[in-house]
C-alpha cells in the first residue's frame, strides 16, 4: 500500500504475490514484506473477510440523496469522459465508506456496495479515510482475490471547514507497470478538490437560507415580545438572547440531534418536548430549493414560572459566567470566605478573572458586568488600590480604618514599604476587610512571602480557562458586544467552537475577550464565525512539541499563505508550490 509518501510496498509485487499466497495457506511470511501490508492482511483475517469474497456479507441499502452526493454528482459527471472507455472506474463513498456513486467501466470488476475494512479488507479508500491524505494500493497489497490485478488511488473529501472527512474519491484501474505513483493520481486529486469547492459554494448558500429562516422566525413573533428562536443545521447555530436564557445544555443537545436527524431525512416532531430541559420547542424544518432539508428552526417556550437551572446545585449569588465544576467551586469558596470580616486572597494566572470576581464580591461597578446584588463585604465606601500604579500605598495602609473595605490589586507588584505596611495592618487588625489579588510569577521576596503565608488559609485559586473549556460557549455570548439592531447576534460554527475549546488560552478570559471583540468589530462576513476567521494560533492549535527554527519559519509561511487565501488549503498549497497532502502532513507534524 502507498500513500503520498511512497513506501516500498509497491516496488516488489511478484514477491508480494508469493508472500500473500503463503499467508493464505498459513505458512510463515518471507523476509521483506512491508509491515503495513502484513498488518492489513492480519486485520482482514481477524475481521473474518474471505479472500475469495464476491460480495460483502452485509449489503447496506444505497444511501439516499446527501449533501456530499448532491455536490459531487455534477462535478464527477464532468470528469467521467477523462476516464477512458473500459479503462478506469470512478467511485465516490461517504464517511462510512458506503458507495454513493460510480462511473466508468473496468471489465471483470464490479464495485462493492461498501468499502469498509471489516467488510472487504484494507483498500485505498479505507486508508485515505484513516490517514486523511491520498492513498494508493496495488495488486497483492489488497487482501481480496478480485483486486489482485487492480491499482487504486483514493483522496479524502473534507468538509468546508476542513475539520472532518466526508468521504472519498477513488480511481481504480488495471495494474500498471509504473504502479506508484498511480497514473491517475492527479485526476483523483483534482476531482476531490472540485468536490470540496462545490461543497463550500453550497455551504454558503445553505447558511444564507438558514439565516433567512432564522430572521423570519424571530420577526414573526408577537409585537413587542422577545423571541426565543434557535436555528441549527448540525454545524451552525443561530440563537436569540431570549433563547439563550432558556436553553439548557440538555435542550440544546436535543435540538442538535433533531437537526441532524432532519438532515438525514427522518421525520421531525413539530411539537418536540424535551424532558428535564424546562422548555418546549416548536420545530420547523428548513428546506433548500431542491427540497433537501438542511436544518431546523425552533421556537422555544418556557415550562412553568421560572427559567430552568443549568446546574443541579444551587447557584452562587455571584453572577460571573461559567457553570463548570472548577469555576463554580472556586466562586462558591470565595463567596463563603467573603461573608466573614477577614482578609481574602484571590490568586491565579493573569486574565482568569480575579479582579472581576473581587468587584462582584465588593458590589463595585465596573467591567465585566452585569453586576449582582450589593457586595458581600459591605456597602460602605470601598477603596480600590492598584499596586502596579498607585504610589504611597505604605502611608495609606498604615492609617487604613478597620471598618472600610479595601480591594488591593496586583499584590505581586507591591514595593517593599507597601508589603511591610500591609503585613503590619493585618498583624494589628486581622479582621480588616481587605481583598487582595495576586498573580504568581517571579520568586516572592521574604516579606511578600510572609504576607502570602498569612493569607493562605483564606485564599482561593481561580482555575485557568484551559481547565474549564466547557465554559467557553457561555463566555462567548457574554463577551460578544450587543449586535446592531436588525442584525443577528454573533454565532459560531461547531468547528470554530471546537478550535476555541482546544486552544490553551495562555491569556485566559482576557485573551478570549480580545479575540471576540476583534472578530465582532473587524469581520466583514455574514453568518456564523468560521474556524478560518480565528487567529492563526487558535485556528491551527499550538505545537505539541518544540519546533526547530526551520520548522518555525516553515509553519509561519504556511499560516501566512492560509491567511492570504482565506483558509483554503488547496490554494495555499499551490501558492507555496507544495501538494495539498504535504501541507496537511506538515500541519499535523507541528502538532504531533
Amino acid at each position: 500500500m502507498t500513500t503520498t509518501e511512497h513506501t516500498s510496498a509497491a516496488t516488489a509485487l511478484p514477491s508480494l504475490y508469493v508472500a500473500r499466497e503463503r499467508f493464505l495457506t498459513g505458512r510463515p511470511l518471507p523476509d521483506g514484506v512491508p509491515e503495513e501490508v502484513a498488518a492489513a492482511w492480519r486485520r482482514a483475517r481477524f475481521f473474518g473477510v474471505p479472500h475469495d469474497l464476491e460480495e460483502p456479507a452485509v449489503r447496506p441499502p444505497r444511501p439516499v440523496e446527501s449533501a456530499l452526493l448532491g455536490a459531487a454528482r455534477p462535478v464527477l459527471d464532468r470528469i467521467v469522459p477523462a476516464l477512458g472507455a473500459g479503462r478506469s472506474l470512478l467511485v465516490l463513498t461517504d464517511e462510512r465508506l458506503r458507495v454513493l456513486w460510480t462511473a466508468g467501466n473496468l471489465p471483470g470488476l464490479d464495485t462493492c456496495p461498501v468499502l469498509s475494512e471489516p467488510e472487504v479488507g484494507d483498500n485505498s479508500a479505507a486508508l485515505a479515510l484513516r490517514t486523511r491524505r491520498r492513498a494508493e494500493m496495488h495488486g497483492p497489497e489488497h487482501f481480496l482475490d478480485r483486486w489482485q490485478d487492480v491499482s487504486a488511488v483514493s483522496v479524502p473529501v473534507l468538509d468546508p471547514e476542513g475539520a472532518q472527512v466526508l468521504g472519498t474519491v477513488t480511481v481504480a484501474a488495471r495494474l500498471s507497470p509504473t504502479r506508484s505513483p498511480h497514473p491517475q493520481a492527479a485526476l483523483a486529486e483534482a476531482a476531490a478538490v472540485a468536490v470540496e469547492t462545490e461543497l463550500r459554494t453550497r455551504a454558503g448558500r445553505a447558511e444564507r437560507v438558514l439565516l433567512d429562516a432564522y430572521l423570519r422566525a424571530a420577526a414573526g413573533t408577537a409585537c413587542g415580545a422577545d423571541p426565543a428562536v434557535v436555528a441549527l443545521d448540525g454545524r451552525n447555530r443561530l440563537v436569540t438572547d431570549a433563547a439563550r436564557r432558556l436553553l439548557t445544555p440538555g435542550a440544546l443537545a436535543a435540538l442538535e440531534r433533531t437537526a441532524v436527524s432532519a438532515r438525514r431525512g427522518d421525520a421531525v416532531d413539530a411539537a418536540a418536548v424535551t424532558e428535564d430541559t424546562g422548555c418546549t420547542a416548536r420545530v420547523t424544518p428548513v428546506h433548500l430549493d431542491d427540497g433537501t432539508v438542511l436544518g431546523i428552526v425552533a421556537t422555544l417556550e418556557q415550562l412553568g414560572d421560572s427559567p430552568p437551572s443549568t446546574s443541579a446545585s444551587p447557584r452562587s449569588p455571584v453572577t460571573l459566567t461559567g457553570s463548570s465544576l472548577p469555576w463554580r467551586h472556586a466562586v462558591a469558596r470565595a463567596v463563603e470566605l467573603a461573608r466573614s470580616p477577614e482578609p481574602l486572597l484571590l490568586t491565579g494566572e493573569r486574565g482568569t478573572g480575579k479582579s472581576a470576581l473581587a468587584r462582584e464580591l465588593l458590589g463595585l461597578p465596573g467591567p465585566p458586568g452585569p453586576l449582582g446584588p450589593p457586595g458581600l463585604l459591605g456597602e460602605g465606601a470601598v477603596r480600590v488600590a492598584d499596586a502596579a500604579r498607585d504610589t504611597g500605598l505604605d502611608e495609606t495602609l498604615a492609617t487604613w480604618p478597620a471598618d472600610r473595605p479595601l480591594l488591593l490589586r496586583h499584590a505581586e507588584r507591591l514595593a517593599q514599604p507597601g508589603v511591610a505596611a500591609l503585613n503590619s495592618l493585618l498583624d494589628t487588625r486581622p479582621d480588616t476587610r481587605v481583598l487582595v489579588t495576586y498573580t504568581p510569577g517571579t520568586q516572592a521576596g521574604p516579606c511578600l512571602q510572609r504576607l502570602l503565608d498569612k493569607l493562605s488559609a483564606r485564599s482561593v485559586t481561580l482555575p485557568p480557562l484551559r481547565e474549564r473549556p466547557e465554559d467557553i460557549r457561555e463566555l462567548l455570548s457574554v463577551l460578544a458586544p450587543r449586535p446592531v439592531p436588525g442584525q443577528p447576534p454573533l454565532t459560531w460554527t461547531l468547528d470554530a467552537l471546537r478550535a476555541l475549546e482546544l486552544y490553551p488560552w495562555p491569556g485566559n478570559v482576557t485573551e478570549l475577550a480580545h479575540v471576540v471583540r476583534a472578530l465582532a468589530e473587524q469581520r466583514r462576513m455574514s453568518g456564523p464565525v468560521r474556524r478560518a476567521e480565528l487567529p492563526d494560533p487558535v485556528r491551527e492549535g499550538p505545537a505539541a512539541r518544540p519546533l526547530s527554527p526551520m520548522e518555525h519559519a516553515e509553519r509561519d509561511a504556511i499560516l501566512e499563505a492560509l491567511r492570504r487565501h482565506g483558509g483554503n488549503k488547496a490554494r495555499a498549497a499551490a501558492a507555496l508550490g507544495i501538494g495539498r497532502a504535504t501541507l496537511y502532513r506538515k500541519l499535523r507534524g507541528y502538532r504531533d
